[in-house]
């Protein structure tokens, strides 16, 4: 079988050559890059097309020019999901936006992970997540419609406590949590919701929470842009 060849424009095989001498480490944050008459001889490529590589990261932000100096790597630390631990978003610099509640048949991997009836309804609730005032998550949450209704889980107002207090508030504690990750090109939707630079992949994660006796109570989709977020995985290593 012939090999696969990157037939991708040149300037977004130059933009992830460099994109990954900064995830790395080897462009470290407030290191300067090299002037981009060097880059033209480096990649043997026009000006135009260095040009445009420095614009696809400086939209991602990776790169920030100032005037008269350069072109410099910027101090931008990625936003960890930790993979072995539920953890809310801390306040202040972060906050939600809620732009819907709705009830719905869900999307069959929604069914699937709570368990319902094909023609079962649930509680859909359709949030932003912003990091300094960025969009950095889309998310919606679905409930089992015999948990939800009537609760502050279909109304469109914020619930105290959040959805954690009020499952709990409702009995339905929630005890564990399965994710399931995947990257995928975003939708239209979710470009614009998440203001992504061209080309950007989007990390989906499923989440369903579990209550007492394994019942799940929440299935949840967080879409990410893939520039701002990494995975981060922690566990121990049993003797053979």
């Amino acid at each position: 079988m012939p090999r696969a060849r990157d037939v991708r424009p040149r300037h977004q095989q130059i933009a992830a050559e460099l994109r990954d001498l900064i995830m790395r480490g080897d462009l470290a944050p407030g290191e300067q890059l090299p002037s981009t008459a060097r880059l033209v001889a480096k990649y043997d490529a026009a000006n135009a097309t260095i040009q445009h590589a420095l614009k696809a990261l400086k939209d991602e932000g990776l790169l920030d020019s100032r005037a008269g100096k350069g072109v410099y790597v910027r101090d931008r630390q990625p936003l960890v999901i930790d993979a072995a631990a539920y953890i809310a978003p801390a306040p202040g610099r972060f906050r939600y936006e809620l732009l819907a509640v709705d009830t719905v048949v869900p999307p069959r991997d929604i069914i699937d992970g709570l368990r319902l009836a094909p023609d079962a309804r649930a509680v859909v609730r359709t949030r932003i997540l912003y990091h300094d005032d960025q969009p950095v998550e889309l998310s919606a949450s679905y409930y089992p419609a015999d948990i939800a209704a009537g609760s502050a889980l279909d109304k469109t107002t914020r619930i105290r406590g959040g959805a954690p207090g009020m499952l709990a508030r409702l009995g339905f504690a929630q005890r564990t949590f399965v994710d399931r990750i995947s990257a995928r090109s975003p939708t239209v939707a979710e470009v614009e919701a998440l203001d992504l630079p061209d080309g950007t992949p989007v990390i989906r994660q499923l989440r369903v929470v579990y209550s007492d006796n394994d019942r799940p109570v929440e299935a949840s989709v967080l879409i990410k842009g893939a520039h701002l977020h990494e995975l981060r995985y922690q566990q121990a290593v049993l003797p053979e």
